[in-house]
Parts: structure tokens; C-alpha cells; sequence
């Protein structure tokens, strides 16, 4: 089954699996980095949604990154507690995590192949009889 065959991609790749009024997201931890009393995660997003009518398989992606800890800077009097998403235009992914993640002003020294999941994701479609229909709009599907 079609299904089968993400939920064990979702495994292989130790991603979280959740679903949402038909719509089902796959979150993949990129990597993280810890400081003093601070927590950076760099997330891997993928959503997508199963039309068995139409034998379609939506799909859209973004990388995500999370923040939690102490703040300080020009913008924070002192220190202070802060949480933040920063999220980047949705659209296919390629290349290396450092390419990607300068979008966040950020280095981060570990390599993600994005197109791999994206084929993947293809892969099992065309294997199950579905077409697979990529959209630019994260969370459009």
C-alpha cells in the first residue's frame, strides 16, 4: 500500500509522521545546535496529501527553523527568553545544507539531500499507479 511505503520512508529517515484533515506531514530533523541556555533545530518539512480518486499524490516542501533560549542583542534589552520560527519561501529543494541554511544567516556543516526525498516520494507514487504532482505553495496541496 501506498501509505505502507511512506510510513516506512518516514522511519528510515527517523522522521516524525502526523496527519491533519487528510493532509499528512513528514518532519525530518536536520540538525540542531546548542549554545549556552539556547537550542537551534533546523527542520526538513514535507506535506502532502493522497487523492485515491484521482490516483494523485500531492506534494510541497519547506525547511523550517526553531529557536528557543536566551536572547541578547541590539534588539533585547538584556537577556530575555525567546521563541522563533523563521520559515523560507516554499519551492524545490537541491544542494547542500549550507547553501540552504545561509537563507537562515546561519553555518551549519551537515549535508541533506532534499531532491532524495522528493524522489522518493515520486518513486513510491509511480509504484503504487500515482501520479505525482509537485506544488510551490507550502501546504497548497
Amino acid at each position: 500500500m501506498l501509505c505502507e511505503d511512506i510510513e516506512k520512508l518516514a522511519q528510515d529517515l527517523s522522521g516524525k509522521l502526523e496527519g491533519k484533515r487528510g493532509i499528512l506531514t513528514l518532519t525530518v530533523t536536520v540538525t540542531e545546535r546548542k549554545g549556552f541556555l539556547r537550542k537551534d533545530r533546523l527542520e526538513y518539512v514535507a506535506c502532502f496529501r493522497i487523492d485515491d480518486s484521482a490516483k494523485v499524490l500531492h506534494f510541497s516542501e519547506m525547511l523550517k527553523e526553531r529557536g528557543s533560549g536566551i536572547a541578547s542583542g541590539k534588539d533585547v534589552q538584556g537577556f530575555g527568553v525567546t521563541k522563533e520560527v523563521t520559515r523560507v519561501t516554499p519551492g524545490p529543494r537541491s544542494g547542500t545544507i549550507e547553501e540552504q541554511s545561509n537563507l537562515f544567516g546561519a553555518k551549519y556543516e551537515y549535508r541533506f539531500d532534499y531532491g532524495a526525498i522528493r524522489k522518493a516520494f515520486a518513486d513510491i507514487a509511480e509504484r503504487h499507479g500515482f501520479r505525482f504532482e509537485y506544488h510551490t505553495g507550502f501546504g497548497s496541496v
